[in-house]
């Protein structure tokens, strides 16, 4: 039997992360995505072998979504505006990508280079901005962890309706990102 048309690992991962996104990941199954699809569950495994490795490329593929997020939103900026550009990147991918950004949280599988590589740009992409903060190589990823929390933070309580007072999130966001920076200072290597 051949594989359909036009039907390809990509296809796959796109209709998986649209799952994602509309039902959460828990409803991304091979049953489902053959349904929405319009194929037969068997089909599925001529581009993944099963559920796992769907997971492991719609992580792959999130990943890359969310580091071209924060990218474009930080590469006109430095510092401070850049911190800031990619925080407001960050929780606008979690956001509108509910489901796919969910993926993103999980640590890479060791010996899974693909997804190490993933996960790698995104850290790459912090450090990069957290340079002109002079925090040294250890200060760095604790910097990255920090600014990490917090969005994840953010964006988690959002999520779930956490902050139900009618106050703009997005200025809430704004403020805590800045409460961030200015404690980066603190983050140096002693």
């Amino acid at each position: 039997m051949s594989p359909r048309a036009g039907l390809d690992r990509r296809t796959l991962v796109i209709a998986a992360a649209e799952i994602a996104d509309h039902e959460g990941i828990e409803a991304v199954t091979l049953a489902a995505l053959a349904n929405k699809l319009g194929v037969r569950s068997p089909s599925l495994y001529n581009h993944i072998n099963g559920l796992q490795e769907l997971r492991t490329q719609l992580a792959i593929y999130g990943l890359g979504e969310l580091s071209n997020a924060m990218n474009n939103a930080a590469k006109d900026f430095s510092g401070d505006d850049a911190v800031q550009a990619m925080g407001r990147a960050y929780v606008d991918f979690a956001r509108s990508r509910p489901g796919l950004y969910e993926t993103t949280l999980r640590a890479p599988e060791q010996a899974n280079t693909e997804l190490e590589t993933a996960s790698d740009h995104i850290l790459k992409l912090i450090i990069h901005v957290m340079k002109d903060y002079q925090l040294g190589d250890e200060g760095e990823i604790h910097a990255v962890r920090g600014l990490r929390s917090i969005l994840h933070g953010f964006a988690s309580l959002e999520q779930k309706g956490g902050f139900g007072l009618a106050l703009d999130t997005n200025v809430s966001l704004s403020r805590l990102i800045s409460t961030y920076i200015a404690g980066i200072g603190n983050m140096k290597s002693k």
